[in-house]
């Protein structure tokens, strides 16, 4: 993908997420209930608690905070009424935009959902509307800086992941989210540490932008994710590579 590309978008939403570490390890908490709600408090049994556990501590998060947050999900302390949502609209320029949150009050979440699509010149859809657009996917970026293509390619290979490309001056692994730990640990076991790792919605194809339209995805995309309820933000965008963050 040329310019900057989704991968770029998702680095930059990384450093805002540094930036507003409080509100990010509220969410992070959200992710932790609703998979020991749906699989169990236990994370050697439950992959999906073990994945929202790993995100958590690579951001520092208390190991109290992550403890009452699974106590919530298993229902042995109060909170843990979530609700999982995924929301799919357009942005400018006809991007699909999927949007996944967790909250306990749906009729308050759609409406302000809709509010931020309509504020940057998008809208809202119907259920099923671009879903089929994507393909959930494990996903690790490691700077192409001091790394070597071969080796990499070959553990990564090894461990079970699709596919190995540079990109925007990083590697990109690709992977089923069923193979995702096993990659996760061939690069540690290689002292390998990623900029970015997790299970994401990779599109199928992507459209490419202006700049003017490109600027209203990327503030589409920051007021999605400075919403409290949302969790992941997955859009088909590539964009000019000289247009200005949101």
């Amino acid at each position: 993908m040329a310019g900057h590309s989704h991968w770029a978008g998702i680095k930059h939403k990384k450093a805002l997420i540094d930036a507003k570490r409080g509100k990010h390890w509220s969410k992070l908490a959200k992710a932790i209930i609703v998979a020991a709600k749906t699989g169990g408090g236990d994370p050697d049994q439950n992959l999906r608690l073990r994945y929202a556990i790993d995100d958590a501590k690579a951001v520092s998060m208390p190991k109290d905070n992550i403890q009452r947050a699974i106590k919530k999900g298993a229902g042995e302390l109060d909170g843990g009424n979530l609700e999982e949502i995924v929301y799919e609209g357009y942005g400018a320029g006809g991007v699909a935009v999927l949007c996944e949150a967790l909250t306990d009050n749906r009729n308050r979440t759609a409406p302000e959902i809709r509010k931020i699509f309509e504020l940057s010149d998008g809208k809202l859809g119907g259920t099923g509307c671009v879903a089929w657009m994507f393909d959930s996917k494990g996903l690790f970026l490691v700077p192409s800086e001091g790394a070597d293509e071969d080796t990499l390619m070959e553990l990564a290979i090894e461990a079970g992941a699709d596919d190995v490309k540079e990109n925007a001056g990083n590697f990109e692994i690709i992977c089923d989210p069923a193979v995702y730990q096993d990659v996760a640990q061939a690069l540690s076991n290689a002292g390998i540490q990623p900029e970015v790792g997790q299970i994401t919605r990779i599109p199928q194809n992507t459209v490419d932008l202006n700049a003017e339209d490109a600027q209203k995805v990327l503030k589409l995309i920051e007021r999605l994710d400075d919403h409290d309820d949302v969790q992941n933000v997955s859009t088909n965008f590539n964009i000019p590579e000289d247009t200005p963050a949101a």
